[in-house]
């Protein structure tokens, strides 16, 4: 009798559960299989832009970019027929106009169990922020050896990463041979978005590839104090700087130096990158001048500064110029004297007469002394020397005793001849006549 009982019961409630999932057959929409049969049928991944095999960055303005959704058909059965259409915030739209629909399809089968993508394109508004941004995606699509169409709906964040950019340059971009150099890079991000954990490694390979290029250097013949940098991060419109000390010999005088670096950093979706950049500097000829033996002299009767100026370098100090400068109290004026090229190992010679302010002041002057001139690159540099100068009186040369005991016998000698005319004791003067000789009396020579 209770098993009777509990048989009709099960019965019943059998015919219930029945009863009610024809009634949401019945009321479901025609063609389309309701949730309780898609269950676990279709899972979102993910959503970036790029590719289904490449993530990449993207920034405002951007136009007809990839914007990628992944998911997996984790069914029993495959999937074709797989249509997308993708809805997101103000600020992007899609590549036929503002208020048209973004779609995208694949005539691929997604397998039982594999992944899958769908591909859309967008434009980016120039005012869109970067930030993460919602989205929805709709898919409709068939299951094989079933019927129906079938139709998700998921919601996701995806970011608008902005775009990361590398520019290498020199800050000191010319350098000198024979002398160790400090040389100064620069790493710009002009992009919109950050760079992070960027290493810098020198390439010390006989040829490289720029940028743009395929060139051709000579490091390997430098000696570098180091290889490898590490920069951190450098944030959208940043730059860092790094800095190293390197040797040039003299056979690379007047060559340009590519410096190969390769540069690995990570972008914006975390994913490391390599690129290689090329600083290119300048070698310059070494000027080195110096300036020895300055004191005054008395030249044409002008006190004059002399001095002389040694180029111990390897290379023609162009255009030179030399200045004096008065310091302190000096009355001396400012002048200076044109020198033209200042050859390695050959003195050059420079005079600046004195020009003064009022009197000459004789004792001691400080002055500066500044020669200027050009290296091969047309760069000017100054070369300053202080020192003090002692003006003396004029040097007189004239022999004052001789003069003076001349003076006194000559006139002495006056003294003694106004004596005897005075007296009419010069035989052939009288007083008050001066003795003629008439032609008459020259005696004629007889033939």
């Amino acid at each position: 009798m209770n098993y009777k009982l509990f048989f009709i019961v099960a019965i019943f409630l059998s015919g219930t559960c029945v009863s009610n999932i024809d009634a949401q057959i019945e009321t479901a929409p025609p063609g389309l299989i309701t949730s309780t049969e898609r269950i676990m049928g279709v899972k979102f991944l993910d959503a970036y832009f790029g590719t289904a095999t490449t993530k990449i960055e993207v920034g405002p303005g951007d136009k007809n970019v990839p914007l990628t959704v992944s998911l997996a058909n984790i069914g029993t059965n495959d999937i074709v027929g797989i249509k997308g259409q993708l809805f997101l915030p103000i600020g992007f739209s899609s590549p036929n106009g503002s208020y048209k629909p973004i779609y995208a399809d694949t005539n691929e089968k997604a397998l039982a169990g594999a992944n899958f993508q769908l591909t859309f394109f967008v434009n980016i508004s120039q005012a869109a922020d970067i930030k993460t941004y919602p989205g929805t995606v709709e898919l409709d699509y068939s299951r094989l050896r079933e019927s129906g169409l079938h139709h998700d709906s998921f919601q996701f964040d995806f970011k608008l990463t902005g775009e990361s950019v590398i520019n290498l340059k020199a800050v000191t971009p010319f350098i000198t041979s024979i002398t160790n150099n400090n040389v100064v890079l620069e790493i710009s991000n002009p992009g919109s978005s950050s760079l992070s954990n960027i290493d810098v490694v020198l390439q010390n390979t006989s040829t490289t590839t720029s940028s743009t290029t395929t060139s051709t250097t000579n490091v390997e013949k430098v000696i570098f104090d180091q290889n490898q940098w590490k920069i951190g991060n450098i944030g959208p419109n940043s730059s860092k700087t790094f800095s190293f000390n390197v040797f040039v010999p003299e056979s690379l005088k007047n060559e340009p130096l590519r410096i190969p670096l390769g540069i690995t950093y990570s972008d914006a979706h975390g994913e490391q990158k390599s690129v290689t950049r090329v600083a290119d500097l300048y070698i310059n000829g070494l000027v080195n001048p110096s300036i020895y033996g300055v004191k005054v002299i008395e030249l044409s009767g002008k006190k004059t500064i002399i001095g002389e100026i040694l180029n111990e370098g390897n290379s023609d100090g162009l255009f030179g110029f030399v200045k004096l400068q008065p310091l302190g109290d000096s009355n001396i004026r400012e002048s200076s004297q044109y020198i033209d090229e200042i050859e390695p190992d050959s003195p050059v010679p420079f005079n600046i007469p004195i020009e003064t302010n009022g009197i000459l002041s004789f004792g001691e002057h400080d002055i500066r002394i500044l020669v200027s001139y050009k290296d091969s690159v047309r760069d000017e540099h100054v070369l300053t020397y202080d020192t003090t100068i002692t003006i003396k009186p004029f040097e007189d040369n004239t022999d004052y005793g001789s003069m003076i005991g001349g003076l006194i016998f000559l006139a002495f000698v006056i003294a003694v001849a106004y004596k005897l005319y005075s007296k009419n004791k010069i035989p052939f003067i009288k007083k008050g006549q001066i003795p003629f000789i008439h032609k008459k009396q020259i005696p004629r020579k007889h033939s």
